[in-house]
């Protein structure tokens, strides 16, 4: 028998939230820069201090951030007594990863679109990345370690699979393929992993998957 939903569950739909906002600022801030190419051109761009699009994008992403911040939050208060150990800290990790980007990339955005400069935010954002990335790839693998251990988590390990795979494609494109499509195998580690995961964590809240495993004893 399906238990009964809680204002809990209810607040993991942000996490769906937050990805749609982050995708509609992706498609559409661009139509407020002239002449971006999103097949060549890093998603960073369109937050930049002199970006043109840069009003449109916090008006279209206000959502994920919002959202996102406070869905993960609520995640983290759902699975402190529940999951195994490496479950929790595979949460916990992706967790940290979002407020680190979110207040990272907003403390630091790039000072021009285009590139990485030699300002003192270009070099704390090229920081807040490594960061976000060490992250990233750390709850993924602790994700994957605990779900496949636990015949009830094997799909979330499975998605945290498919994100980390993604994740690396980004980066391993981005430098193996033409300049010329840059901007799109940065939006697989951009868009479809780390965003993609929160809507999915937001989901198994939603489902009351996360809450409701008290079965703690093995790591």
């Amino acid at each position: 028998m399906e238990s009964k939903k809680t204002r809990i569950h209810w607040l993991g739909l942000l996490g769906v939230i937050s990805f749609i906002s982050y995708a509609v600022a992706v498609i559409f801030a661009p139509g407020a820069y002239p002449g971006y190419d999103w097949m060549s051109r890093a998603v960073s761009d369109l937050s930049a201090a002199n970006a043109p699009s840069l009003t449109l994008w916090h008006q279209l992403s206000i959502l994920y951030s919002v959202a996102g911040i406070a869905c993960v939050t609520v995640i983290c208060i759902a699975v402190r007594e529940n999951l195994t150990k490496t479950l929790r800290l595979g949460i916990y990790a992706f967790v940290a990863m979002f407020w680190v980007s979110i207040v990272g990339y907003g403390w630091f955005p790039l000072s021009e679109s285009g590139g990485y400069g030699t300002a003192f935010q270009d070099i704390m954002h090229i920081a807040v990345t490594a960061v976000v990335v060490i992250l990233s790839i750390s709850s993924f693998v602790l994700i994957m370690i605990g779900g496949y251990r636990k015949k009830s988590f094997v799909s979330l390990a499975v998605c945290a699979t498919i994100a980390l795979a993604l994740m690396l494609v980004g980066p391993i494109g981005m430098g193996v393929a033409p300049s010329a499509y840059l901007g799109l195998f940065q939006r697989f580690s951009n868009l479809i992993s780390a965003n993609g995961f929160l809507a999915i964590l937001g989901i198994y809240l939603f489902a009351g998957k996360l809450d409701t495993d008290k079965n703690v004893a093995v790591s």
